[in-house]
Protein backbone atom coordinates (compact mmCIF):
# COMPACT_ATOMS: atom_id res chain seq x y z
CA UNK A 1 0.00 0.00 0.00
CA UNK A 2 1.29 3.44 -0.92
CA UNK A 3 1.75 5.56 2.22
CA UNK A 4 -0.42 8.29 0.69
CA UNK A 5 -3.35 5.98 -0.18
CA UNK A 6 -6.66 6.23 1.62
CA UNK A 7 -8.63 2.95 2.01
CA UNK A 8 -10.49 3.41 -1.29
CA UNK A 9 -7.29 4.09 -3.23
CA UNK A 10 -5.58 1.20 -1.48
CA UNK A 11 -8.35 -1.16 -2.60
CA UNK A 12 -8.17 0.13 -6.19
CA UNK A 13 -4.40 -0.35 -6.19
CA UNK A 14 -4.87 -3.86 -4.87
CA UNK A 15 -7.18 -4.66 -7.79
CA UNK A 16 -4.68 -3.18 -10.22
CA UNK A 17 -1.91 -5.46 -8.98
CA UNK A 18 -4.26 -8.45 -9.01
CA UNK A 19 -5.06 -7.85 -12.69
CA UNK A 20 -1.38 -7.75 -13.55
CA UNK A 21 -0.71 -10.92 -11.58
CA UNK A 22 -3.46 -12.67 -13.53
CA UNK A 23 -1.84 -11.68 -16.82
CA UNK A 24 -4.43 -9.04 -17.80
CA UNK A 25 -3.00 -5.75 -19.06
CA UNK A 26 -5.03 -3.00 -17.34
CA UNK A 27 -3.60 -0.41 -19.75
CA UNK A 28 -3.87 -1.78 -23.33
CA UNK A 29 -2.58 0.32 -26.21
CA UNK A 30 -5.83 0.92 -28.09
CA UNK A 31 -9.45 -0.13 -28.55
CA UNK A 32 -11.10 -0.69 -31.92
CA UNK A 33 -14.28 1.30 -31.34
CA UNK A 34 -16.96 1.43 -34.02
CA UNK A 35 -19.41 3.87 -32.48
CA UNK A 36 -20.31 6.24 -29.67
CA UNK A 37 -23.11 6.42 -27.12
CA UNK A 38 -24.78 9.10 -29.26
CA UNK A 39 -24.61 6.96 -32.41
CA UNK A 40 -26.38 4.12 -30.59
CA UNK A 41 -29.07 6.51 -29.34
CA UNK A 42 -29.65 8.03 -32.78
CA UNK A 43 -29.77 4.74 -34.70
CA UNK A 44 -32.01 2.91 -32.24
CA UNK A 45 -34.28 5.63 -30.90
CA UNK A 46 -37.27 3.82 -32.45
CA UNK A 47 -36.85 0.57 -30.51
CA UNK A 48 -39.93 -0.40 -28.52
CA UNK A 49 -39.79 -1.63 -24.91
CA UNK A 50 -38.34 -5.13 -24.84
CA UNK A 51 -37.18 -4.92 -28.47
CA UNK A 52 -33.61 -5.93 -29.44
CA UNK A 53 -31.38 -4.95 -32.39
CA UNK A 54 -29.09 -7.99 -32.36
CA UNK A 55 -28.02 -7.65 -36.00
CA UNK A 56 -25.71 -4.70 -35.23
CA UNK A 57 -22.77 -5.09 -32.86
CA UNK A 58 -21.18 -2.03 -31.25
CA UNK A 59 -17.80 -1.70 -29.60
CA UNK A 60 -17.95 1.28 -27.26
CA UNK A 61 -15.26 2.63 -24.91
CA UNK A 62 -15.99 4.96 -22.00
CA UNK A 63 -15.83 5.65 -18.28
CA UNK A 64 -17.99 3.74 -15.78
CA UNK A 65 -20.04 6.35 -13.89
CA UNK A 66 -22.61 4.25 -12.01
CA UNK A 67 -22.66 0.57 -11.14
CA UNK A 68 -25.39 -1.60 -9.68
CA UNK A 69 -25.66 -5.38 -9.39
CA UNK A 70 -28.85 -7.42 -9.58
CA UNK A 71 -27.74 -10.98 -8.82
CA UNK A 72 -25.90 -12.32 -11.86
CA UNK A 73 -26.87 -9.28 -13.95
CA UNK A 74 -25.16 -5.92 -13.78
CA UNK A 75 -26.13 -2.45 -15.00
CA UNK A 76 -23.73 0.47 -15.35
CA UNK A 77 -23.61 3.81 -17.12
CA UNK A 78 -20.88 4.19 -19.73
CA UNK A 79 -19.87 7.81 -20.41
CA UNK A 80 -17.95 9.08 -23.45
CA UNK A 81 -17.48 12.55 -24.92
CA UNK A 82 -20.96 12.59 -26.43
CA UNK A 83 -22.99 11.41 -23.45
CA UNK A 84 -23.85 8.29 -21.49
CA UNK A 85 -25.56 4.96 -22.18
CA UNK A 86 -26.76 2.23 -19.86
CA UNK A 87 -24.91 -1.08 -20.26
CA UNK A 88 -26.35 -4.44 -19.21
CA UNK A 89 -24.38 -7.65 -18.93
CA UNK A 90 -24.75 -11.12 -17.50
CA UNK A 91 -21.63 -12.43 -15.79
CA UNK A 92 -22.28 -15.96 -17.12
CA UNK A 93 -22.07 -14.68 -20.71
CA UNK A 94 -18.55 -13.30 -20.28
CA UNK A 95 -15.40 -15.24 -21.12
CA UNK A 96 -13.22 -16.27 -18.21
CA UNK A 97 -10.74 -13.47 -18.89
CA UNK A 98 -13.49 -10.86 -19.32
CA UNK A 99 -15.09 -11.96 -16.05
CA UNK A 100 -11.78 -11.56 -14.20
CA UNK A 101 -11.43 -8.05 -15.63
CA UNK A 102 -15.01 -7.21 -14.62
CA UNK A 103 -14.53 -8.60 -11.11
CA UNK A 104 -11.83 -5.97 -10.59
CA UNK A 105 -13.95 -3.07 -11.86
CA UNK A 106 -14.41 0.17 -9.89
CA UNK A 107 -16.37 3.34 -10.56
CA UNK A 108 -14.32 5.64 -12.77
CA UNK A 109 -12.50 2.88 -14.63
CA UNK A 110 -12.36 3.21 -18.42
CA UNK A 111 -13.62 0.09 -20.17
CA UNK A 112 -14.67 -1.24 -23.56
CA UNK A 113 -17.92 -3.15 -24.10
CA UNK A 114 -19.14 -5.06 -27.15
CA UNK A 115 -22.77 -5.91 -27.73
CA UNK A 116 -26.12 -4.92 -29.24
CA UNK A 117 -28.73 -2.26 -28.53
CA UNK A 118 -32.05 -3.03 -26.85
CA UNK A 119 -34.72 -1.22 -24.91
CA UNK A 120 -35.50 -2.44 -21.39
CA UNK A 121 -39.03 -3.21 -20.26
CA UNK A 122 -38.91 0.10 -18.36
CA UNK A 123 -38.16 1.86 -21.64
CA UNK A 124 -34.46 2.75 -21.31
CA UNK A 125 -32.26 2.31 -24.38
CA UNK A 126 -29.29 0.18 -23.37
CA UNK A 127 -26.43 -1.95 -24.69
CA UNK A 128 -26.42 -5.68 -23.94
CA UNK A 129 -22.68 -6.35 -23.58
CA UNK A 130 -21.30 -9.75 -24.46
CA UNK A 131 -17.64 -8.78 -24.10
CA UNK A 132 -15.87 -6.61 -21.51
CA UNK A 133 -12.34 -5.13 -21.66
CA UNK A 134 -10.48 -3.13 -19.03
CA UNK A 135 -8.89 -0.16 -20.82
CA UNK A 136 -7.67 1.96 -17.91
CA UNK A 137 -7.65 0.90 -14.28
CA UNK A 138 -7.95 4.06 -12.17
CA UNK A 139 -6.44 4.72 -8.76
CA UNK A 140 -8.07 8.05 -7.85
CA UNK A 141 -11.73 7.85 -6.72
CA UNK A 142 -14.29 9.98 -8.54
CA UNK A 143 -16.02 12.83 -6.70
CA UNK A 144 -18.91 11.53 -4.64
CA UNK A 145 -21.58 13.63 -6.36
CA UNK A 146 -22.09 13.10 -10.06
CA UNK A 147 -24.32 16.12 -10.66
CA UNK A 148 -21.29 18.36 -10.64
CA UNK A 149 -18.61 19.51 -8.24
CA UNK A 150 -19.87 22.35 -6.07
CA UNK A 151 -16.50 23.44 -4.64
CA UNK A 152 -15.16 25.96 -7.16
CA UNK A 153 -11.63 25.46 -5.87
CA UNK A 154 -11.81 21.80 -6.95
CA UNK A 155 -13.57 22.70 -10.23
CA UNK A 156 -10.83 25.11 -11.29
CA UNK A 157 -7.81 23.30 -9.86
CA UNK A 158 -8.84 19.80 -10.98
CA UNK A 159 -10.75 20.57 -14.17
CA UNK A 160 -10.60 16.92 -15.24
CA UNK A 161 -12.85 15.98 -12.30
CA UNK A 162 -15.27 18.77 -13.18
CA UNK A 163 -15.47 17.61 -16.80
CA UNK A 164 -15.98 13.96 -15.83
CA UNK A 165 -18.80 14.71 -13.40
CA UNK A 166 -20.61 17.68 -14.95
CA UNK A 167 -22.16 17.43 -18.42
CA UNK A 168 -23.14 21.10 -18.28
CA UNK A 169 -19.52 22.13 -17.76
CA UNK A 170 -18.46 19.98 -20.71
CA UNK A 171 -21.14 21.69 -22.83
CA UNK A 172 -19.76 25.12 -21.92
CA UNK A 173 -16.35 24.24 -23.32
CA UNK A 174 -17.86 22.68 -26.41
CA UNK A 175 -19.70 25.97 -26.96
CA UNK A 176 -16.44 27.84 -26.47
CA UNK A 177 -14.88 25.81 -29.26
CA UNK A 178 -17.89 26.45 -31.49
CA UNK A 179 -17.65 30.21 -30.91
CA UNK A 180 -13.98 30.34 -31.90
CA UNK A 181 -14.74 28.23 -34.99
CA UNK A 182 -17.50 30.68 -35.94
CA UNK A 183 -15.15 33.65 -35.48
CA UNK A 184 -12.79 32.11 -38.00
CA UNK A 185 -15.64 31.27 -40.38
CA UNK A 186 -16.92 34.87 -40.25
CA UNK A 187 -13.54 36.51 -40.86
CA UNK A 188 -12.39 33.97 -43.45
CA UNK A 189 -15.67 34.60 -45.27
CA UNK A 190 -14.82 38.29 -45.47
CA UNK A 191 -11.42 37.69 -46.97
CA UNK A 192 -9.21 37.92 -43.87
CA UNK A 193 -6.02 35.90 -43.50
CA UNK A 194 -5.17 34.28 -40.16
CA UNK A 195 -1.61 34.97 -38.99
CA UNK A 196 0.62 34.49 -35.96
CA UNK A 197 2.81 37.01 -34.14
CA UNK A 198 5.59 36.41 -31.58
CA UNK A 199 4.68 35.52 -28.01
CA UNK A 200 8.15 36.48 -26.79
CA UNK A 201 8.95 40.06 -27.76
CA UNK A 202 11.97 42.32 -27.16
CA UNK A 203 9.54 45.19 -26.43
CA UNK A 204 5.94 44.98 -25.31
CA UNK A 205 3.24 47.26 -26.64
CA UNK A 206 -0.21 47.65 -28.11
CA UNK A 207 -2.01 48.01 -24.76
CA UNK A 208 -1.77 49.71 -21.38
CA UNK A 209 -0.73 46.75 -19.24
CA UNK A 210 2.12 45.37 -17.16
CA UNK A 211 4.01 42.56 -18.93
CA UNK A 212 5.54 39.32 -17.76
CA UNK A 213 9.23 39.08 -18.62
CA UNK A 214 11.91 36.45 -18.87
CA UNK A 215 15.56 36.12 -19.88
CA UNK A 216 16.78 34.39 -23.03
CA UNK A 217 20.09 32.77 -22.16
CA UNK A 218 21.52 32.21 -25.66
CA UNK A 219 20.94 35.82 -26.73
CA UNK A 220 21.51 37.19 -23.20
CA UNK A 221 18.50 39.48 -23.50
CA UNK A 222 15.33 40.34 -21.67
CA UNK A 223 12.09 39.32 -23.40
CA UNK A 224 8.47 40.15 -22.67
CA UNK A 225 5.42 37.97 -23.11
CA UNK A 226 2.91 39.44 -25.53
CA UNK A 227 0.35 41.83 -24.03
CA UNK A 228 -1.09 42.51 -27.51
CA UNK A 229 -0.30 41.51 -31.11
CA UNK A 230 -1.13 45.01 -32.40
CA UNK A 231 2.27 46.36 -33.35
CA UNK A 232 3.18 43.20 -35.25
CA UNK A 233 -0.15 42.96 -37.07
CA UNK A 234 0.30 46.57 -38.24
CA UNK A 235 3.68 45.61 -39.68
CA UNK A 236 1.82 43.06 -41.82
CA UNK A 237 -0.55 45.77 -43.04
CA UNK A 238 2.53 47.83 -43.94
CA UNK A 239 3.88 44.78 -45.79
CA UNK A 240 0.82 44.65 -48.03
CA UNK A 241 -1.56 42.18 -46.40
CA UNK A 242 -4.78 44.19 -46.28
CA UNK A 243 -6.93 41.99 -43.99
CA UNK A 244 -5.26 40.05 -41.18
CA UNK A 245 -6.39 38.53 -37.90
CA UNK A 246 -4.93 36.58 -35.02
CA UNK A 247 -6.59 34.48 -32.33
CA UNK A 248 -4.03 33.92 -29.62
CA UNK A 249 -2.98 34.19 -26.02
CA UNK A 250 -2.11 37.51 -24.42
CA UNK A 251 -0.38 37.75 -21.05
CA UNK A 252 -0.83 40.66 -18.64
CA UNK A 253 0.67 40.82 -15.18
CA UNK A 254 -2.46 42.14 -13.53
CA UNK A 255 -5.06 41.23 -10.94
CA UNK A 256 -7.53 38.37 -11.12
CA UNK A 257 -11.29 38.92 -10.88
CA UNK A 258 -14.50 37.74 -12.54
CA UNK A 259 -13.49 39.18 -15.93
CA UNK A 260 -9.67 39.13 -15.73
CA UNK A 261 -7.11 36.32 -15.90
CA UNK A 262 -3.38 36.93 -16.49
CA UNK A 263 -3.54 34.66 -19.56
CA UNK A 264 -6.46 35.12 -21.93
CA UNK A 265 -7.49 34.69 -25.57
CA UNK A 266 -7.63 37.78 -27.77
CA UNK A 267 -8.94 38.21 -31.28
CA UNK A 268 -7.41 41.13 -33.16
CA UNK A 269 -8.06 42.01 -36.78
CA UNK A 270 -6.87 44.87 -39.00
CA UNK A 271 -8.31 45.99 -42.31
CA UNK A 272 -6.66 48.49 -44.63
CA UNK A 273 -8.64 51.41 -46.07
CA UNK A 274 -11.26 51.37 -43.29
CA UNK A 275 -11.84 53.45 -40.15
CA UNK A 276 -13.52 53.00 -36.78
CA UNK A 277 -16.95 53.80 -38.20
CA UNK A 278 -16.69 50.89 -40.64
CA UNK A 279 -15.32 48.59 -37.94
CA UNK A 280 -18.13 49.54 -35.56
CA UNK A 281 -20.62 47.95 -37.95
CA UNK A 282 -18.35 44.97 -38.62
CA UNK A 283 -17.93 44.40 -34.89
CA UNK A 284 -21.70 44.39 -34.42
CA UNK A 285 -22.08 42.01 -37.38
CA UNK A 286 -19.51 39.58 -35.95
CA UNK A 287 -20.91 39.51 -32.41
CA UNK A 288 -24.48 39.14 -33.60
CA UNK A 289 -23.38 36.33 -35.91
CA UNK A 290 -21.99 34.54 -32.84
CA UNK A 291 -25.09 35.30 -30.77
CA UNK A 292 -27.40 33.84 -33.41
CA UNK A 293 -25.23 30.73 -33.90
CA UNK A 294 -25.18 29.99 -30.17
CA UNK A 295 -28.48 31.38 -28.90
CA UNK A 296 -30.69 31.47 -31.98
CA UNK A 297 -32.02 34.88 -30.91
CA UNK A 298 -30.58 38.34 -30.27
CA UNK A 299 -32.50 38.47 -26.98
CA UNK A 300 -31.63 36.04 -24.21
CA UNK A 301 -30.92 35.91 -20.48
CA UNK A 302 -27.52 36.47 -18.96
CA UNK A 303 -27.30 35.81 -15.23
CA UNK A 304 -31.05 36.07 -14.82
CA UNK A 305 -31.47 39.36 -16.70
CA UNK A 306 -32.47 39.82 -20.33
CA UNK A 307 -29.85 41.24 -22.64
CA UNK A 308 -30.75 42.48 -26.13
CA UNK A 309 -28.19 42.50 -28.96
CA UNK A 310 -30.69 43.76 -31.55
CA UNK A 311 -29.06 46.39 -33.72
CA UNK A 312 -28.26 49.10 -34.26
CA UNK A 313 -26.42 49.19 -30.96
CA UNK A 314 -26.57 52.39 -28.94
CA UNK A 315 -23.61 54.79 -29.10
CA UNK A 316 -22.40 57.03 -26.28
CA UNK A 317 -19.48 59.46 -26.37
CA UNK A 318 -17.15 59.43 -23.38
CA UNK A 319 -17.52 63.12 -22.53
CA UNK A 320 -21.29 63.08 -23.04
CA UNK A 321 -21.59 60.13 -20.68
CA UNK A 322 -19.66 61.97 -17.96
CA UNK A 323 -21.85 65.05 -18.36
CA UNK A 324 -25.05 63.00 -18.17
CA UNK A 325 -24.22 60.70 -15.27
CA UNK A 326 -21.58 62.54 -13.21
CA UNK A 327 -23.19 65.97 -13.76
CA UNK A 328 -19.82 67.68 -14.17
CA UNK A 329 -17.86 69.38 -16.97
CA UNK A 330 -15.41 66.71 -18.17
CA UNK A 331 -13.06 69.40 -19.57
CA UNK A 332 -12.76 71.09 -16.14
CA UNK A 333 -9.81 69.54 -14.30
CA UNK A 334 -10.93 70.75 -10.88
CA UNK A 335 -14.46 69.39 -11.28
CA UNK A 336 -13.03 66.08 -12.46
CA UNK A 337 -10.64 65.83 -9.52
CA UNK A 338 -13.31 66.76 -6.97
CA UNK A 339 -15.69 64.16 -8.41
CA UNK A 340 -13.03 61.43 -8.34
CA UNK A 341 -11.96 62.18 -4.78
CA UNK A 342 -15.59 62.08 -3.65
CA UNK A 343 -16.61 58.94 -5.55
CA UNK A 344 -13.44 57.04 -6.39
CA UNK A 345 -11.04 54.74 -4.58
CA UNK A 346 -9.62 56.44 -1.44
CA UNK A 347 -6.02 55.36 -2.04
CA UNK A 348 -5.88 56.22 -5.74
CA UNK A 349 -3.70 59.21 -6.64
CA UNK A 350 -6.09 60.96 -9.00
CA UNK A 351 -4.15 64.24 -8.75
CA UNK A 352 -1.21 62.60 -10.57
CA UNK A 353 -3.35 61.58 -13.54
CA UNK A 354 -3.47 63.56 -16.76
CA UNK A 355 -6.85 64.85 -17.92
CA UNK A 356 -7.61 61.91 -20.15
CA UNK A 357 -6.92 59.42 -17.38
CA UNK A 358 -9.16 61.38 -15.02
CA UNK A 359 -11.92 61.48 -17.62
CA UNK A 360 -11.82 57.73 -18.12
CA UNK A 361 -11.76 57.13 -14.35
CA UNK A 362 -14.86 59.32 -14.02
CA UNK A 363 -16.56 57.48 -16.87
CA UNK A 364 -15.84 54.13 -15.23
CA UNK A 365 -17.37 55.27 -11.94
CA UNK A 366 -20.34 57.22 -13.26
CA UNK A 367 -21.38 55.55 -16.51
CA UNK A 368 -20.24 51.93 -16.74
CA UNK A 369 -22.56 50.64 -13.96
CA UNK A 370 -25.53 51.75 -16.11
CA UNK A 371 -24.48 49.76 -19.19
CA UNK A 372 -26.15 46.38 -19.78
CA UNK A 373 -27.34 46.03 -23.38
CA UNK A 374 -24.57 46.43 -25.98
CA UNK A 375 -23.26 49.99 -26.27
CA UNK A 376 -20.42 51.51 -28.27
CA UNK A 377 -18.49 53.86 -25.97
CA UNK A 378 -16.67 56.14 -28.38
CA UNK A 379 -14.42 59.15 -28.94
CA UNK A 380 -11.90 58.78 -26.11
CA UNK A 381 -9.40 61.32 -24.75
CA UNK A 382 -6.25 61.67 -26.83
CA UNK A 383 -3.98 61.26 -23.77
CA UNK A 384 -4.86 57.59 -23.26
CA UNK A 385 -4.79 56.46 -26.90
CA UNK A 386 -1.25 56.77 -28.30
CA UNK A 387 -1.86 54.56 -31.37
CA UNK A 388 -5.09 56.19 -32.54
CA UNK A 389 -5.90 58.90 -35.08
CA UNK A 390 -6.98 62.32 -33.79
CA UNK A 391 -10.74 62.74 -34.12
CA UNK A 392 -11.49 64.48 -37.40
CA UNK A 393 -13.72 67.10 -35.67
CA UNK A 394 -12.16 67.47 -32.17
CA UNK A 395 -8.41 67.49 -31.51
CA UNK A 396 -8.91 66.63 -27.82
CA UNK A 397 -10.28 63.23 -28.80
CA UNK A 398 -9.36 60.20 -30.87
CA UNK A 399 -11.38 57.95 -33.16
CA UNK A 400 -11.80 54.97 -30.87
CA UNK A 401 -14.63 52.84 -29.58
CA UNK A 402 -14.98 50.31 -26.80
CA UNK A 403 -18.06 48.09 -26.97
CA UNK A 404 -19.63 47.18 -23.62
CA UNK A 405 -22.21 44.52 -22.82
CA UNK A 406 -23.45 42.96 -19.56
CA UNK A 407 -21.42 45.54 -17.64
CA UNK A 408 -18.11 44.51 -19.25
CA UNK A 409 -15.87 45.98 -21.91
CA UNK A 410 -15.81 43.36 -24.68
CA UNK A 411 -13.51 44.99 -27.22
CA UNK A 412 -11.54 47.97 -28.48
CA UNK A 413 -11.12 49.61 -31.87
CA UNK A 414 -9.29 52.53 -33.50
CA UNK A 415 -8.93 54.45 -36.65
CA UNK A 416 -5.25 53.51 -36.53
CA UNK A 417 -2.66 56.28 -36.37
CA UNK A 418 -0.45 56.15 -39.48
CA UNK A 419 1.18 59.61 -39.46
CA UNK A 420 4.80 58.68 -38.57
CA UNK A 421 5.71 62.08 -37.10
CA UNK A 422 2.63 62.22 -34.91
CA UNK A 423 3.14 58.60 -33.88
CA UNK A 424 6.69 59.35 -32.77
CA UNK A 425 5.50 62.40 -30.83
CA UNK A 426 2.78 60.39 -29.08
CA UNK A 427 5.16 57.62 -28.08
CA UNK A 428 7.60 60.23 -26.73
CA UNK A 429 4.78 61.60 -24.55
CA UNK A 430 4.03 58.08 -23.33
CA UNK A 431 7.71 57.45 -22.60
CA UNK A 432 7.87 60.64 -20.51
CA UNK A 433 4.73 59.60 -18.62
CA UNK A 434 6.16 56.22 -17.63
CA UNK A 435 7.63 57.64 -14.42
CA UNK A 436 4.03 58.22 -13.25
CA UNK A 437 2.22 55.40 -15.08
CA UNK A 438 4.20 52.19 -15.50
CA UNK A 439 1.55 50.94 -17.97
CA UNK A 440 2.35 53.76 -20.41
CA UNK A 441 3.51 52.67 -23.87
CA UNK A 442 7.31 52.28 -24.35
CA UNK A 443 9.15 53.77 -27.33
CA UNK A 444 9.46 51.20 -30.12
CA UNK A 445 11.82 52.22 -32.93
CA UNK A 446 11.20 49.06 -34.98
CA UNK A 447 7.47 49.77 -35.01
CA UNK A 448 8.13 53.40 -35.96
CA UNK A 449 10.33 52.22 -38.84
CA UNK A 450 7.34 50.26 -40.15
CA UNK A 451 5.00 53.25 -39.85
CA UNK A 452 7.57 55.44 -41.60
CA UNK A 453 7.64 52.89 -44.43
CA UNK A 454 3.95 53.65 -44.90
CA UNK A 455 0.80 52.13 -43.44
CA UNK A 456 -2.43 52.75 -45.35
CA UNK A 457 -5.53 54.08 -43.56
CA UNK A 458 -6.53 51.16 -41.32
CA UNK A 459 -9.24 50.16 -38.91
CA UNK A 460 -8.29 47.73 -36.15
CA UNK A 461 -10.35 45.77 -33.63
CA UNK A 462 -9.48 43.74 -30.52
CA UNK A 463 -11.99 41.45 -28.82
CA UNK A 464 -11.57 39.63 -25.53
CA UNK A 465 -13.09 36.31 -26.55
CA UNK A 466 -13.51 35.00 -23.01
CA UNK A 467 -15.95 37.79 -22.15
CA UNK A 468 -18.05 37.03 -25.22
CA UNK A 469 -17.98 33.35 -24.25
CA UNK A 470 -19.03 34.20 -20.67
CA UNK A 471 -22.09 36.02 -21.98
CA UNK A 472 -23.05 33.35 -24.51
CA UNK A 473 -22.68 30.48 -22.02
CA UNK A 474 -24.32 32.38 -19.12
CA UNK A 475 -21.28 32.09 -16.89
CA UNK A 476 -20.51 34.72 -14.20
CA UNK A 477 -16.72 34.29 -14.11
CA UNK A 478 -13.94 34.01 -16.67
CA UNK A 479 -12.70 31.03 -14.65
CA UNK A 480 -15.79 29.09 -15.67
CA UNK A 481 -14.85 29.22 -19.36
CA UNK A 482 -11.07 28.73 -19.06
CA UNK A 483 -10.07 25.09 -18.90
CA UNK A 484 -7.17 25.95 -16.59
CA UNK A 485 -7.44 29.40 -14.96
CA UNK A 486 -4.39 30.83 -13.22
CA UNK A 487 -4.41 29.82 -9.56
CA UNK A 488 -2.15 30.15 -6.58
CA UNK A 489 -0.16 27.00 -5.89
CA UNK A 490 -1.28 24.98 -2.89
Amino acid sequence: MDQHDNPIKAEKRKKLHALKEKGINPYPYSYDRNGTTQVVKEKHSGLASGEKAESTTYKLPGRVMTLRSMGKAVFFNLQDQEGALQVYLKLEELSAEDKVAFDHLDLGDIVGVEGFAFRTQKGELSLHAKKFTMLTKTLEPLPEKFHGIQDVEIKYRHRHLDLISDAESRAVFQTRSKIITEVRRFLDGRGFMEVETPTLQPLYGGAAAKPFHTHHNALDMKLFMKISPELYLKRLIVGGFEKVYEIGKNFRNEGIDRSHNPEFTMLEFYEAYTDYNYQMQQFEDLINHLVMKVKGSLKFEYQGKEIDFTGPWKKIKVLDGIKEYAKIDPMNDQELLSYLKANGEPKKQYDKMNRGEKQMAAFEIAVEPHIWNPVFVMDHPVEISPLTKIHRTDSHLVERFEPFAAGMEIGNSYSELNDPEEQRSRLKEQEAHRSVNDEAHPMDEDFLHAIETGMPPTGGVGIGLERIIMILTDRPSIRDILFFPTMKRT
